[in-house]
């Protein structure tokens, strides 16, 4: 963020708190009658996004680098490492588990919706999934998986239940993003784009409400670069850094079973 874009957003934010609404809502109306807007209307020069289908169709996968979501994602994973072990499930295959876990992990498991995945040790639906014992894991990751089991609550549930005692799960989801789907290839849909609001309570309705730590990432830039496919090395560090509540692209979860 500029030095000037980060004091007019200091300045937005010191004005919602300090000055009355009917305030506020005059000097909007100034800005509009005299022209006084830090964009002047009809200015915008779009450049390269002027465009209404996205840079990348395959959410930057052909483009050959890091995706965006995936830089938050593990950013979120590496500050979160030291709960990576003992025995940890991860959904799809193991490869979260090796990159941040390490000698950390004793066993790892890997679950499946479908039989037919070569890497999974685990078939079974997180919504009703009795043969997985009570009290196997000391840690879960599931990333980018939630938004795709409609009875999210029911997963959230097997989650806590399979945990063990003081066991963590870290989940990330879709807020906002493009819909992940792949026409006539994937027998699967996309139900929910959550927000911290809605993570929030459906956690704590399984878990302890304070062993839920639930958080999000992004921007409007970067929100505007992942939807059209870009990798993260095409922004700069400080855009990718620079994190606005209002703007949810992903929603980050760490929730721990209590003992």
């Amino acid at each position: 963020m500029t030095p000037r874009a980060f004091l007019e957003k200091l300045l937005r934010d010191t004005a919602t708190v300090v000055l009355p609404l009917n305030l506020r809502r005059w000097i909007r109306q100034q800005q509009r009658l005299h022209k006084l807007q830090s964009v002047p209307v009809g200015s915008v020069d779009f450049g390269g996004l002027r465009r209404v289908s996205p840079i990348s169709a395959v959410f930057g996968q052909d483009r050959d680098l890091l995706t965006i979501e995936r830089y938050y994602i593990e950013d979120f994973l590496a500050r979160h490492a030291s709960d990576i072990k003992g025995r940890a499930l991860e959904m799809g295959d193991p490869a979260y588990t090796r990159k941040f876990g390490g000698d950390r992990v004793m066993r790892e498991d890997v679950l499946s919706y479908v039989d037919g995945n070569p890497l999974a040790t685990i078939v079974a639906d997180l919504t009703d999934a009795p043969h997985i014992p009570d009290n196997s894991f000391d840690c879960i990751i599931i990333t980018q998986t939630l938004q795709m089991i409609f009875e999210v609550d029911k997963a959230i549930a097997t989650l806590h239940r399979i945990l063990k005692p003081g066991g963590v799960v870290l989940c990330t989801s879709h807020g906002m993003t493009r819909v992940a789907r792949r026409e006539g290839i994937d027998d699967w849909g996309e139900y929910w784009h959550f927000t911290t609001q809605s993570k929030r309570r459906l956690f704590r309705a399984a878990f302890p409400l304070e062993n839920v730590e639930v958080t999000s990432v992004g921007n409007v830039f970067s929100c505007i670069c992942n939807l059209h496919g870009l990798g993260a090395s095409e922004i700069a560090p400080e855009e990718l850094s620079m994190h606005d509540p209002n703007f949810e692209m992903l929603v980050l979860v760490r929730a721990v079973k209590g003992s």
